[in-house]
């Protein structure tokens, strides 16, 4: 299979679009991240909002540039709410993402992304074991963590984006995006960005953001994953979890600046 190698000018040529263009991204996500997740968006010029009540849902997609949907704390009530959330999006065009977290043995998640899976969404953001689960291929991971490399699961993201006409991104110690003919990757990076909670939720919410840019999608959506891996590897360096996470949001931040420099 040939896969082709992002360079750092297609992270700066998707920091540039997202500051530009400044997406509104109707975050529907789990209790876990979603300060992270608006901080993150904020670091990279778009605009978060959370918006969950169903009837609020369904009205908010319509109006937002782009609609996340992440089931990492789902509920049944919350399904309802994003089944609502991305009716009204496919009604409005509005693009919208799936992070199908921890999708494999759980039934009322597993169940769910595969319906959903049938609604065309724009992308999927997912680690290895995860992708591998919605395209039918494992049971999933361990929890939120992945047991498969990106690599390994690579065939099953080329498949999934065929079936479902959406950019796969999975996401590892390097990342693979694919509209199921042409394949990207995006090396780079820190271990240090599985050590706290909510990079991977986060970059979804980018991803989602890079759907509402103009110009092909693959490559805003591999952008994005460019992006956050550049901002990881800056801000590890000789850090620990704790102040990784503001130094993260500090290198997001920095790098337009450099870009408009």
């Amino acid at each position: 299979m040939h896969v082709d190698l992002l360079n750092s000018a297609q992270s700066a040529h998707t920091a540039s679009l997202l500051h530009q263009h400044a997406p509104l991204v109707h975050c529907m996500t789990n209790d876990v991240v979603q300060t992270f997740t608006a901080n993150v968006l904020l670091a990279v010029g778009a605009s978060p909002a959370m918006v969950i009540d169903a009837g609020e849902a369904a009205q908010f997609a319509a109006l937002a540039g782009a609609l996340l949907v992440n089931v990492g704390t789902l509920t049944h009530s919350r399904a309802l709410a994003m089944r609502a959330a991305v009716d009204s999006a496919n009604r409005a065009e509005t693009p919208w993402t799936l992070d199908p977290v921890a999708v494999g043995a759980l039934t009322l998640r597993s169940d769910f992304c595969r319906e959903l899976l049938r609604l065309t969404p724009s992308a999927i953001r997912g680690n290895a074991s995860e992708i591998r689960a919605l395209a039918g291929e494992s049971l999933g991971g361990r929890g939120v963590d992945t047991t498969d490399t990106a690599a390994a699961a690579l065939p099953a993201a080329q498949k999934l984006a065929r079936e479902s006409g959406a950019i796969v991104a999975v996401t590892g110690e390097v990342d693979y995006i694919t509209d199921g003919e042409r394949t990207l990757a995006a090396n780079g990076g820190a271990a240090l960005m599985t050590r706290i909670v909510g990079t991977g939720c986060a970059l979804s919410a980018v991803v989602a953001a890079s759907c509402a840019l103009p110009g092909d999608r693959l490559l805003n959506v591999a952008g994005a994953c460019l992006l956050m891996k550049h901002a990881g590897q800056r801000a590890a360096e000789g850090r620990g979890p704790g102040s990784f996470t503001p130094a993260f949001l500090d290198a997001l931040y920095a790098m337009h600046g450099e870009v408009a420099a």
